[in-house]
């Protein structure tokens, strides 16, 4: 694969991970943690804030791996 064409598709993929990722937390948030307090609301915003670097980890390995030479 091109690696124009690789970087392209791994922007988009990164793109759509964090919008997808923020809305679903956003809506969890307003759903689940309406009733509790602020120590429940600050450690979900925490984890889920961190949580998402782990899938845009992989794109970025993806990204960076070479794909093998055909001679």
């Amino acid at each position: 694969m091109p690696i124009r064409l690789k970087k392209l598709i791994g922007t988009i993929l990164l793109v759509a991970l964090v919008i997808i990722y923020a809305l679903i937390a956003s809506a969890i948030a307003v759903t689940r943690l309406a009733e509790y307090g602020a120590t429940a609301h600050f450690l979900f915003f925490l984890l889920s804030g961190l949580l998402w670097v782990l899938p845009a980890m992989g794109i970025i390995k993806w990204l960076i791996l070479e794909s093998p030479r055909k001679d």
